[in-house]
């Protein structure tokens, strides 16, 4: 018997906010997530990216997964790069694209290092490189520091922060813990359990950095 993941989801996300998504285990987060970016149609409703119906896979859009996805015999430049490799980009232009975004989370002269070489927090933040390589305008992350313990996990929410006030993205984080929610975004979704439901729409009006 089909089963919903949500229902009744009406949600307007503004251009440059960063939203957290919060809400129980199974509620559908992730699967908000793949409809937004259009990895997944959806079976009913629609999904409007600036006016225009999403349809397919939307290049626009970064995703940051909860697992980093990385390539274990790829150098972490070659990680990076690799969304770029998929478009044809030409390599010099790859590379220094590479470069620039591994500066931006902090791990500038890495680009050699393999995935195996570093700790959980650094791998990451080289997923965070990845999502970011293409510049996107919107950036989808879901539970990126769900694996990592409390003080990385801050020490990550800070460098999230930080690339996000340097490059003025679109940000939508999905997050089970309250704490994280607050002290990341200017507005909190709330969830129900499934079928996933918008119950609540917090505004944080805590000034940054909080």
């Amino acid at each position: 018997r089909a089963m919903s993941a949500l229902v009744d989801v009406d949600l307007e996300v503004a251009e440059r906010e960063f939203v957290c998504l919060l809400g129980p285990s199974g509620c559908g987060k992730s699967t908000l997530l793949n409809i937004v970016s259009g990895l997944l149609p959806p079976s009913g409703g629609v999904v409007r990216y600036k006016g225009a119906p999403v349809r397919g896979v939307n290049t626009e859009i970064g995703y940051v997964t909860q697992a980093d996805n990385l390539y274990p015999w790829r150098t972490l430049r070659e990680n990076v790069e690799f969304p770029l490799a998929l478009r044809r980009v030409a390599k010099s232009e790859r590379r220094v694209k590479a470069q620039d975004a591994l500066k931006l989370v902090g791990l500038d002269g890495f680009g050699k290092r393999h995935p195996h070489e570093l700790s959980g927090g650094m791998k990451q933040r080289v997923s965070i490189a990845r999502g970011l390589v293409q510049d996107p305008p919107v950036l989808l992350m879901d539970e990126p520091f769900a694996a990592l313990d409390e003080q990385t996990r801050m020490t990550m929410g800070d460098e999230l922060l930080r690339i996000w006030a340097a490059t003025g993205k679109t940000v939508v984080f999905v997050t089970h813990s309250l704490t994280e929610a607050v002290y990341l975004a200017d507005e909190v979704i709330v969830m129900s359990p499934r079928p996933g439901r918008i119950v609540d729409v917090l505004d944080v009006d805590l000034p940054q950095p909080r």
